[in-house]
């Protein structure tokens, strides 16, 4: 960005000085600046001497604590005054301060414009996650609609993740379940298929969606090419934004149709008219104008941060969803958003026009740098009358009562963090509990589990499955698992993210580890460990930390009554008597939430693992066949029962099968049938 004014971090909330300062080369005046600002003296005098280096251009700077972890990372039209700033005795808010105080070293990396340090910096604080920044918590990518383009009949399916497969996307959408709606409607109207390719070529029927009036069935040729083609293209239309011409062009079938008397075939058109009509009726609030948007609004209170995502395309409304970003108090709500937003677009197209409830700092700036990273002109706005307006108030109403909710649940949690604390005289208020569990079925396919949870409920990003490794485990051993389990969790734990030097960090910033709210969020260490199990499963964890040299996590196993049924379940503690709750107690419920959620995620975990082995368990034995030779099969033929079916002909025409190993397999699997 070209010209000269006033830089505005959005963030810091330091003005820069249109002159560049003149940076003392004396070591006495870099202490005698050092002695003037106190106890953040060793912070200043670090920013200082990396000021000396720094670069006078555009880019992104990274504050570094004594560990090297990163506390803060920043952008700047010019980098070396901005370092400068900070190194000023007053001005500073006390998030700042602490950054300051905190900070042993600079990284700068230089950009050619403003608008590429911003995209730059989006990237590297959804990447590093640096305490200081606002964060986008809840990163979870969003789901779409794809009609392939990569077969002569096109599917329709929900995506999500990495964009690989040839064909057209549409979305985003707020939700999985939106997604299924949405599709379900549009098989009605367009009536495309759904199926696997390997399922589709190994038809020789019409499956149950024909029957339903889902699918034209064109795996049997109930409909030619040409017409499939026209349907995929109809449905493609309707989902760029031309519904209303896709409906004008079936009614006109339809009137055709009527005309020549064939009913059958207008009340085709007609059924499908009626499927778009259900399709744009259940979008909820669809605006008159707005053809393509995303709208935001953010609400503040209690010190918390509640943004609504609001989704339109095709000028219908594809959903929302409410995010609640981590940010310091003190930051102001067009601060919040304007950080958010950065992050929110880094990966993910944007459309053609964002609608905010309250303006940001540098919103022209961003705007150029989503334009730049689009190919498009995107508009960045707060609509001031109109429809626009009324979506954002819209959007804002909702934003009010989900951040209401969020904190009722927040208030509900912690009382019974609080009533944990006193039943079972935990040290302090857990901010992180874990809790574990393994499934298996006599050894099989054994999958250790663990789950998250805090004051904000289940931290769903912090989950982790562990696949049993030990050859020297009896099948069964639920105690030698639940070794594994701890013993790979807390060695990594104390390899990435030391206790110690988790501690000095916090006394560094001038609080205790338990009254850090950024510190404690962010922590890895586990302030509770739950153990789904009796007394034998809480010794065998104990002794797999101890082993290793962790001290101080309370532990408690927790076992159900003797019918193994919920209610009666008893704690087991260390050096302590066993304890049991009530029935109907709160705290009982909720720790049985815990362990029905780390029993449910190992249970799917266990599942996915073993349907994986059921579906390759007849590949597996023969030789020459390898994940690549699998992978060709399973993704051609669709099952393995229809492998199991097919003629050395079919075989041969998989990618990478020639005719010997087409004749193994074949015979393989007649070889077994027959014995």
């Amino acid at each position: 960005m070209a010209g000269r004014g006033k830089d505005i971090d959005p963030a810091s909330e330091l003005v820069e000085d249109d002159e560049e300062q003149v940076l003392p080369d004396s070591e006495e005046l870099e202490l005698a600046i050092g002695e003037a600002i106190g106890p953040r003296a060793g912070g200043r005098a670090a920013l200082l001497r990396h000021a000396k280096l720094a670069p006078s251009s555009p880019g992104v700077y990274r504050m570094l604590d004594a560990a090297g972890e990163v506390l803060y990372v920043g952008k700047a039209k010019n980098i070396k005054k901005r370092i400068t700033s900070y190194t000023r005795p007053t001005g500073h808010d006390t998030r700042i301060e602490r950054v300051i105080a905190a900070t042993a070293a600079v990284e700068f990396v230089t950009t050619a414009t403003e608008t590429e340090a911003l995209l730059l910096e989006a990237n590297l604080i959804k990447r590093l996650r640096p305490r200081f920044n606002v964060l986008l918590r809840d990163d979870k990518s969003f789901p779409y609609i794809i009609i392939t383009s990569d077969h002569w009949a096109p599917q329709i399916l929900k995506h999500r993740g990495a964009r690989s497969r040839q064909g057209s996307y549409f979305g985003p959408f707020a939700s999985v379940w939106a997604v299924n709606r949405t599709i379900t409607a549009l098989q009605r109207a367009f009536l495309l298929r759904s199926c696997s390719d390997g399922f589709f070529e190994s038809r020789t029927r019409p499956c149950l969606l024909h029957q339903i009036k889902r699918c034209s069935a064109p795996c049997t040729q109930e409909i030619d090419f040409a017409e499939y083609a026209e349907l995929a293209r109809e449905a493609k239309a309707f989902l760029s934004g031309k519904s209303q011409a896709v409906r004008d062009e079936l009614s006109g079938e339809m009137e055709k149709a009527s005309t020549a008397l064939d009913f059958e075939r207008a009340a085709i058109y007609r059924d499908r008219l009626a499927a778009l009509s259900a399709t744009q009726s259940t979008q909820g609030i669809n605006p008159r104008s707005t053809e393509e948007a995303d709208v935001f609004a953010i609400h503040q209170e209690g010190g918390y941060s509640g943004i609504e995502v609001f989704f339109f395309r095709t000028g219908q409304n594809w959903g929302n969803r409410a995010y609640f970003p981590k940010a310091d108090r003190s930051l102001g709500p067009g601060e919040v958003l304007g950080a958010f937003l950065a992050q929110f677009y880094d990966d993910k197209p944007c459309p053609a026009v964002i609608l905010l409830s309250h303006d940001i700092p540098e919103r022209e700036l961003l705007a150029e740098a989503l334009s730049i990273k689009t190919g498009r002109r995107v508009e960045v706005s707060v609509p001031q009358r109109g429809e626009k307006k009324e979506l954002v108030a819209h959007a804002l109403v909702n934003a009010r009562e989900a951040l209401g909710r969020k904190l009722a649940d927040t208030s509900s949690q912690q009382k019974l963090l609080r009533a944990l604390v006193e039943t079972f005289g935990l040290p302090r208020v857990p901010r992180r509990i874990e809790v574990y569990d393994n499934s298996h079925i006599q050894g099989s396919n054994a999958v250790g589990a663990m789950i998250v949870a805090g004051q904000a409920g289940f931290q769903k990003n912090q989950y982790r499955k562990f696949n049993i490794r030990s050859a020297e485990l009896t099948p069964g051993d639920d105690f030698g698992m639940m070794r594994e389990m701890l013993e790979r969790r807390f060695k990594r734990l104390m390899a990435e993210a030391p206790r110690a030097e988790t501690e000095a960090a916090a006394a560094m910033l001038g609080v205790a580890p338990a009254e850090s709210d950024d510190l404690e969020s962010d922590s890895p260490w586990p302030d509770l460990v739950l153990i789904d199990g009796g007394q034998g499963q809480l010794n065998a964890a104990r002794e797999t930390l101890a082993a290793l040299g962790v001290t101080g996590v309370p532990m408690i196993g927790v076992a159900k009554g003797p019918d193994r049924d919920a209610g009666n379940e008893t704690f087991y503690l260390a050096d302590k008597p066993a304890v049991k709750l009530p029935p109907r107690d709160p705290l009982l419920y909720f720790i049985q939430r815990l362990r029905d959620e780390a029993h449910r995620f190992a249970i799917g975990s266990h599942r996915t693992r073993r349907k994986k082995d059921i579906r390759e368990a007849g590949l597996q034995e023969i030789r020459g066949i390898g994940p690549t030779r699998k992978r060709a099969l399973l993704h051609h033929f669709g099952t393995l029962k229809a492998i199991e079916r097919a003629s050395l002909g079919d075989l041969a025409q998989v990618p990478g099968i020639n005719e010997e190993t087409a004749r193994k397999i074949h015979d393989f699997f007649h070889e077994s049938a027959s014995r």
